[in-house]
């Protein structure tokens, strides 16, 4: 990088922008150009960034700048309170004061391709520039370093393209030039390897059954190259899950975040059978066996916590499809108050886990949540005086604390089974996976009668259903009426991002049109997010539960029936003081935690 033959990026350049756009104050300039020799030896004695190694001295501190010290250093934001001062921030005042483009690159929005395909990964260190994209006939290339003139041209050179230069962050440039070549280098050289073209046996339109010769090990160094990638890449982006979906002429890579699926990579199709048999190595599947479904998971380092991912597996029209949930105990394990609870619904949702036997149910679709609500509650209920234990399917998370046993049907290890069997090993809570037949339903009901806590999940749309689906299945009345002590509904909106959101003002009128009726009347002020580089400009940032808490009363008991009137009961409910999914949803949208649009995507009228 030629940063340090430029004036522009002087020393007291960098001081003098930022004093000027307020974000260090002058004695803070003065002691930054003090300190600064000191603190880049340090940083490269203590090697602290990993893009120095490899570097002597000279280059490494050649390649440093006044920015490296001030992020090092954590200097307090002057002119916003309690903020510190990031490469963001810098970089952005610095393209403001040379009238340049800033652009926080979105890795997700990256073709793998483009990235890759004009110049070297060591053209791209030495110089840190990275192609980002082509927009009017012009390549766009992010660098942090935007007045290398002669790289730039070199640039235009190979492509043939006119480069239009961005300013970006020279950490993320550095990371991302890392990853993408990296992960390019592993498919490239994966390719190579293959003595020929081969039969694309996944395919079920070719009819075939014999088996490839020239499918590329598991163990292959760049096949597990590229696999580590993917996870580490999905651990960074904070997906909740990977699809590896084979198509008829390339392997397409999505990744879930915030609820929504991304595509990430679209590898070359002879890797697809490689790629998953690494992935069936890792989670002890059989990788001869192409035709059933399996499940099976891995379990990995991130950062200084152990990830659970669940992985499975099934045959499509060109192959086979894996897609990958990663459990991670930041998300299943909460601070249950904080899952988004409303403050009445929270005590009464206390309150029916608290009670000291009876089934509890937990209700949605998923991916709503569910599991997140149930491994709270335990963690909420754990101690040395009771002993929990969990039949799931699979085990979704272990945890030291709770006793988990795992459904094994091949060998008649069902829901049913074990919860009878394990009436004898004293248990005091009960975690159900989930009830989906007779056999269970009857097993948790017989436990919660004996004097047992259970907690367990059923897919119905709202709470009142619950109490009509435990009928459907065969439970007589009177069984539920003594078992069940309440049902919590369940959804997942997503949050406004904090770092772009602004306030919009509609009519109350409008939002009762669209099906959201608010106790006021005349403008309503909202919030939405704008769309940011912190967000990728979804407006979005995370997500947040809505509930609908509702204790089996003993009037809702007198009305439920296999010949009951569900509105009735909702009616009832209602009266009693139940807050529907959509009334708290539109709570949330009020306080300014989500938008008018989540709750029209996530909940429904229920009258």
């Amino acid at each position: 990088m030629h940063v340090q033959q430029n004036n522009r990026f002087s020393s007291q350049n960098i001081c003098k922008i930022l004093v000027h756009a307020g974000l260090i104050s002058p004695d803070q300039a003065k002691d930054l150009l003090r300190r600064e020799k000191g603190v880049k030896e340090s940083l490269y004695n203590a090697g602290k960034n990993t893009v120095y190694k490899g570097l002597s001295r000279q280059e490494a501190m050649a390649r440093m700048t006044l920015i490296d010290v001030m992020v090092h250093l954590g200097l307090k934001c002057v002119n916003q309170p309690g903020a510190v001062l990031d490469e963001d921030m810098i970089y952005r005042a610095l393209a403001d004061a040379w009238k340049l483009v800033y652009k926080k690159v979105d890795p997700l929005k990256l073709d793998l391709n483009l990235v890759t395909g004009f110049i070297s990964k060591a053209f791209a260190f030495k110089h840190l520039l990275l192609p980002v994209s082509v927009e009017s006939g012009k390549l766009v290339v992010a660098t942090p370093d935007p007045f290398n003139f002669e790289a730039i041209k070199d640039v235009e050179m190979v492509s043939k393209l006119k480069v239009v230069a961005v300013l970006s962050s020279k950490t993320d440039i550095e990371k991302l030039i890392q990853e993408f070549f990296g992960f390019r280098y592993s498919i490239s050289a994966a390719q190579d390897l293959f003595s020929g073209k081969g039969v694309d046996l996944g395919n079920l339109e070719r009819f075939v059954t014999l088996t490839s010769q020239d499918d590329l090990p598991p163990t292959d160094q760049h096949i597990v190259n590229a696999v580590n990638h993917l996870f580490t890449y999905s651990f960074d982006q904070k997906a909740s899950d990977i699809h590896i979906e084979p198509k008829r002429d390339i392997c397409l890579v999505r990744m879930r975040i915030d609820g929504a699926l991304h595509t990430v990579y679209k590898l070359p199709k002879q890797l697809h059978n490689a790629v998953i048999s690494r992935i069936k190595t890792l989670s002890g599947l059989d990788m001869a066996e192409k035709r059933r479904p399996q499940d099976g998971r891995i379990k990995m380092a991130k950062e200084n916590t152990e990830v659970e991912i669940r992985v499975s597996t099934i045959p499509v029209a060109f192959g086979e499809k894996v897609v990958m949930r990663i459990m991670d105990p930041d998300i299943l394990f909460q601070d249950l108050e904080k899952l988004g609870f409303s403050k009445e619904d929270f005590t009464k949702y206390k309150k029916l886990i608290t009670l000291p036997f009876g089934i509890v149910l937990v209700t949605g679709p998923t991916g709503s949540g569910k599991s997140t609500t149930l491994y709270s509650s335990l963690r909420m209920l754990s101690s040395a005086e009771v002993n929990i234990t969990t039949i799931e399917d699979p085990i979704e998370m272990i945890h030291e604390e709770f006793n988990q046993i795992s459904v094994q049907p091949a060998v008649n290890v069902t829901f049913g089974s074990v919860l009878r069997n394990i009436m004898r090993q004293d248990p005091d809570i009960i975690m159900v996976g989930e009830i989906r037949d007779l056999e269970t339903a009857q097993a948790a009901v017989q436990a919660a009668l004996t004097g047992h806590l259970v907690l367990s999940t059923l897919h119905t749309n709202d709470s009142v259903s619950a109490v009509f689906r435990l009928l459907d299945l065969g439970i007589p009345p009177y069984l539920v009426h003594a078992s069940l002590n309440g049902i919590a509904a369940q959804r997942l909106v997503r949050r406004i991002c904090p770092h772009c959101v602004q306030t919009i003002e509609m009519d109350a009128k409008e939002l009762a049109e669209l099906g959201l009726v608010v106790a006021k009347s005349g403008a309503i002020r909202l919030c939405h997010g704008k769309g940011c580089n912190k967000c990728r400009g979804t407006g979005y940032k995370g997500r947040i539960g809505i509930y609908e808490i509702l204790p089996y009363t003993e009037s809702l008991k007198k009305l439920s029936s296999p010949d009951g009137s569900l509105k009735a009961m909702r009616e009832k409910a209602k009266a009693q003081g139940l807050v529907l999914l959509r009334q708290n949803g539109i709570k949330k949208m009020l306080q300014g935690e989500t938008t008018y649009q989540e709750i029209l995507r996530i909940t429904w009228d229920q009258f």
